[in-house]
């Protein structure tokens, strides 16, 4: 999760009820009068950049996979079934402090070790969704070639899953650039015309590099992800698809840096012709999924792609500090209303959902919690969507304190154990 994630999220609860209109652009004389047909402009426009698919990455230095691994015919319904709980690595491979292997440990996190892996898998979860962030680890920017040794270390840790027979989500995590300006090269991604091609350019070739290291060792275990929360950041419009001009620009943005991550993807071939692939919508919300504007990507492979959102939700309860303690049947209803979307949009018409991050962040109220996730996990799993839980290990609330941001602290990575038993214990019970 996200440290800017915190207040963003308020404006998901609420923006299911908003009808908004979007605002008018582009008017005749809205920055000068436009010239007549007449008149010769002084200076001769440039031709718009355009994105050209390919490969600029140093493939000498890319890792290769040399697996084998046989791809079964399961269906997306049939793998979203079997990925029930799942729980993600956070602030780990995703932490942006620092270049270079000890990035991983930079935003407080252990150095990840086998034995945790097997111990979440001792605990009953199914899945893991590994965030990780590239462009702090790129080696030449002129080609956007990935040091090979973050992208083995990457592949260490998924392996180590795999052994357990989990699932792994790998993604593009922390990749967004800060501002809607002019974005520098090597830079992530940014959801406008302005940056849509430099964007392109970098999905495709990071993209280009995982699917070239994760492929024929890999079979229907390993789950792609194309981004994580892509949003037009430092703008009113980041965390709420509100209509207006930016936000319907992103939009449409959006589905085309979508259309071009997973053909980076499909391009390496192999196993990765029919890997499932998760797309999102802006900020992975449910209210951007369910606007008309937001379009899953064409396929040349039918039946492989997956909605990816995030659920805070409600909220009130889950996520505002101090917020509300106690789950309301008005809590309930705000659930059930953005499950029946998800359902009437996506599942209906053959696309699997996949809740890539959710949790209630801890107000010493134990027992609401637990009310909370069976609620959440026996509704989700009533339309087949898995959830993966977030853990940022922040789990223990400052004595006297009312401040209840980000405490999603859940396993204790260092002992293999769980700061909340009844929590765990209730996550693998509500998905059986």
């Amino acid at each position: 999760m996200k440290k800017l994630l915190t207040v963003a999220l308020v404006i998901f609860c609420i923006a299911g009820s908003l009808s908004c209109k979007p605002e008018k652009s582009d008017q005749p004389g809205q920055f000068g009068s436009f010239p007549k047909k007449s008149e010769k402009s002084s200076k001769a426009e440039e031709p718009a950049e355009t994105f050209t698919p390919e490969f600029l990455f140093d493939s000498s230095k890319a890792v290769k996979d040399e697996g084998h691994k046989d791809f079964s015919s399961i269906t997306g319904f049939e793998l979203t079934k079997n990925m029930m709980p799942g729980w993600n690595l956070g602030n780990t491979f995703d932490a942006t402090g620092s270049t270079g292997l000890a990035s991983e440990m930079s935003w407080g996190q252990p150095h990840t070790e086998k034995v945790m892996i097997d111990g979440l898998a001792k605990s009953g979860i199914k899945t893991i969704r590994i965030p990780v962030t590239w462009h702090n680890h790129i080696s030449d920017k002129a080609t956007y070639t990935i040091n090979p040794e973050w992208m083995k270390r990457v592949k260490t840790v998924v392996d180590w899953a795999i052994e357990n027979d989990m699932y792994v989500i790998l993604n593009i995590h922390h990749d967004d650039y800060d501002k809607e300006s002019k974005m520098p090269k090597c830079n992530g991604i940014y959801p406008n015309k302005t940056n849509l091609v430099e964007s392109q350019r970098y999905l495709y070739n990071i993209w280009g590099q995982i699917a070239t290291a994760f492929n024929n060792g890999y079979d229907e275990h390993l789950i792609f992800e194309t981004m994580n929360e892509p949003r037009p950041k430092g703008t009113p419009d980041e965390w709420w698809f509100s209509g207006s001009s930016r936000s319907i620009e992103a939009a449409r943005s959006l589905n085309q840096m979508n259309q071009t991550a997973l053909d980076a993807i499909r391009a390496t071939g192999g196993n990765n012709a029919k890997r499932f692939v998760m797309c999102p919508a802006l900020a992975a919300s449910e209210n951007a999924a369910s606007s008309s504007l937001f379009k899953m990507p064409t396929d040349v492979e039918r039946g492989r792609l997956i909605l990816s959102i995030h659920a805070y939700t409600p909220y009130s309860f889950a996520m505002e500090s101090p917020g509300q303690r106690e789950f309301t049947s008005q809590h309930k209803d705000e659930l059930k209303n953005m499950f029946t979307k998800l359902n009437d949009k996506f599942i209906v018409n053959k696309y699997p959902v996949v809740i890539g991050e959710y949790g209630a962040t801890n107000k010493e109220n134990l027992e609401e919690r637990l009310a909370w996730f069976d609620f959440f996990l026996t509704t989700a799993k009533s339309y087949g969507i898995p959830c993966c839980l977030w853990d940022n290990a922040v789990w223990e609330v400052a004595k006297g304190s009312s401040d209840y941001s980000e405490h999603y602290g859940y396993y204790n990575r260092k002992t293999q154990t769980w700061y909340f038993p009844e929590i765990i214990n209730q996550i693998v019970e509500s998905t059986k």
